[in-house]
């Protein structure tokens, strides 16, 4: 089944098959996923493939500085005929969320979408509505460098178990872009290849992946290189830990094992720490990219 929405999935985004997996792996691990470029990329089109081929409820919002949270959760409205108010449901209750350009939101507004992320559900005038199982949401960011923008801080970015980049295609898939038909057109043609059953299955099997004891013990020595080698301005928190461990059992099953090595924990390590931690030099701003790769070099696989 996964491999084939992956092999559907790169006929639509070339030449980004570790992105597609990664993707795969953060919504088989029950996390969110945020992806930061430049506009472009194909970030918009990657979350619509993924809705398509695996059959889910597809949601866009775009997010922009006037956007209320009221916009995205929904609002009750009075009914003249009944005399009652009854919900209006916002474009939050589906399954796949696209939240774009959601750091050109206010602060408040991004509030309202990461709280609905973490606790699955929202409240409006006291009574409680649980979101669409499954729930993912893919948040878009600019880089900070653009005018416009609302930096989400640490606590808030914590709240997605990973953060890829696309980046640009290389010269061959490029050229095929070029050459070829319009992604968005081929989106058309995308049936899905699993049904609501087996994605849940997919889910509940990704947290039953074995990890050995050497396997977490390998964990938690990347965990406290983080907290005490003095490359890392702060270091990953609990919930970072437990983050890596989800994300390495999707990635293993992905992959076509039943249990983690110390390579599925290597392959998502960049994706999940670097929006989590800072360099000790680097007092402003987030991310700690080039510090994992050093990370990795520096702590032994084996004790």
């Amino acid at each position: 089944m996964i491999s084939a929405v992956l092999a559907a999935a790169n006929k639509v985004i070339l030449g980004k098959d570790h992105q597609l997996r990664l993707a795969l792996s953060c919504l088989l691990a029950q996390g969110n996923l945020l992806i930061e470029d430049l506009p472009g990329m194909g970030k918009t089109t990657l979350s619509q493939v993924l809705a398509r081929v695996l059959g889910l409820g597809f949601n866009r919002v775009q997010f922009t500085s006037d956007l209320l949270p009221a916009d995205i959760i929904g609002v009750s409205i009075f009914q003249k005929e009944s005399g009652q108010f009854e919900f209006s449901p916002g474009p939050i209750f589906a399954q796949l969320i696209l939240a774009d350009e959601i750091n050109r939101a206010t602060p408040k507004t991004q509030s309202a979408l990461l709280e609905a992320m973490e606790e699955h559900q929202v409240t409006v005038d006291g009574k409680t509505r649980p979101l669409p199982n499954p729930f993912f949401v893919i948040a878009t960011q600019n880089p900070m460098t653009q005018m416009g923008t609302f930096p989400l801080p640490e606590s808030q970015l914590d709240r997605f178990l990973m953060r890829i980049n696309i980046g640009y295609p290389d010269p061959t898939a490029e050229r095929e872009l070029l050459l070829g038909r319009d992604r968005r057109s081929m989106l058309d043609d995308l049936e899905p290849v699993v049904t609501l059953e087996q994605l849940l299955a997919l889910q509940a099997q990704a947290t039953d992946v074995h990890l050995a004891s050497s396997v977490i013990d390998y964990i938690q020595r990347l965990v406290q290189y983080t907290r005490d080698s003095g490359d890392f301005f702060t270091g990953l928190s609990p919930r970072g830990a437990l983050a890596l461990l989800r994300a390495s059992q999707a990635w293993a099953l992905i992959e076509g094992r039943d249990h983690v090595i110390p390579e599925d924990i290597q392959a998502v390590v960049p994706a999940v720490v670097e929006h989590r931690v800072r360099g000790a030099a680097d007092h402003i701003g987030h991310g700690g990219i080039g510090l994992t790769e050093h990370m990795l070099a520096s702590v032994e696989v084996v004790a």
